[in-house]
């Protein structure tokens, strides 16, 4: 048993999602979305790095002490799996160990709309979760697979950095890799699944222009594509893309992806009041051919209008599901302000509105 195994027994006693490590500070959890010191010992350079080196592939501490950075996962067997990363900082070395659940939640257990479901059983296309570091993106995209790996009779190929959640073989055959062990990068990754017969692409993070460009392919050429970004909602994450590549691309990708992207999952998670934990805000666009027509001729900006009428559609605003969410006293007002899109919506909730300047 490693040493730092002992922290990953803690972190599951106390509920906690992270660990954090850092020379010149005790062990830290995050629980429920909040850091807290455990009384403990501050650790030094030497016992730290002497730790997380324990558990580290041998190529995995020859490019961290290239880079000063390194992303790698930690299975604890019989325990749970954990997503690492190393970082040199100014003190000396850090380490943040985000807990992967053992066993994939299912779209129903994490109250998903039926739309989701439905994205999961798409024959081609480009469909996206978004969010923000931390907001369960990873979480939400394994139960899509699972749905799709307990329904299909497919081949599923999934390319993480590194790989989290790990899916048994159901109806259909999932096979996993993992950037910088099973391939060089994602977009090496992604040209050689063309030629893996897949049914199902699942891309860890769509971080740069080429992969971004070769998910957009792979989509268009009959395959069913699902990625992550970091954006806060639907119409920002249209934004991103197109953006990323040079101007005089623009038009082609919007075109490309007008054609190819059928659905976007933004998500947030929000402290709960009801109950320790937290839980999830979806915002859920359809892409219908009114909307791929508004992508295609750059109408980003009415594309939340279009949502509102599209309901019916599986269409979700996030604003929508936040305010249900504060209406079933789920969460706080003071919550549902900080992380909603429209703000004077729900700024009547709050006891002590901030000043117009302030938002």
């Amino acid at each position: 048993m490693a040493r730092i195994d002992q922290y990953f027994k803690f972190m599951k006693e106390q509920g906690a999602s992270d660990l954090h490590l850092s020379t010149g500070n005790p062990p830290i959890l995050r629980i429920h979305g909040e850091l807290i010191r455990v009384d403990a010992p501050l650790f030094t350079g030497d016992d730290l790095k002497s730790l997380v080196y324990e558990i580290a592939p041998e190529q995995k501490i020859k490019q961290f002490e290239e880079t000063g950075d390194v992303d790698f996962g930690y299975e604890y067997p019989g325990f749970a799996r954990y997503r690492a990363n190393f970082f040199n900082q100014k003190y000396g070395i850090g380490a943040v160990f985000r807990l992967i659940p053992s066993k994939v939640l299912t779209a129903d257990q994490l109250g998903l709309p039926p739309v989701i479901k439905q994205f999961a059983m798409l024959k081609k296309g480009l469909v996206l979760v978004t969010g923000p570091t931390g907001s369960g993106k990873s979480t939400t995209l394994a139960a899509i697979v699972d749905y799709a790996n307990l329904q299909r009779k497919d081949h599923i190929l999934t390319v993480e950095d590194p790989i989290e959640f790990v899916h048994q073989s159901q109806q259909s055959l999932v096979n996993h890799r993992e950037v910088g062990v099973h391939t060089k990068s994602f977009a090496s990754a992604l040209r050689g699944a063309l030629r893996e017969d897949p049914d199902i692409i699942m891309v860890g993070e769509m971080r740069d222009l080429e992969t971004i460009e070769l998910a957009l392919t792979a989509a268009q050429t009959g395959h069913l594509v699902f990625g992550t970004l970091h954006t806060p909602s639907a119409p920002k994450t249209i934004d991103r893309i197109i953006d990323v590549f040079p101007a005089g691309q623009q038009n082609q990708i919007r075109s490309g992806l007008a054609e190819s992207l059928k659905g976007i999952v933004a998500q947030n998670l929000f402290k709960r009041i009801d109950k320790p934990g937290r839980i999830a805000g979806l915002e859920v666009l359809v892409v219908d051919s009114p909307i791929a027509n508004l992508i295609r001729e750059g109408k980003t900006h009415q594309i939340t209008g279009m949502m509102q009428i599209g309901k019916q559609k599986g269409n979700q605003p996030l604003d929508d599901a936040i305010m249900e969410l504060l209406k079933k006293s789920i969460i706080t007002p003071e919550e549902a302000y900080d992380k909603c899109l429209d703000k004077k919506k729900f700024r009547v909730f709050l006891k002590t509105p901030p000043s117009a300047f302030d938002e």
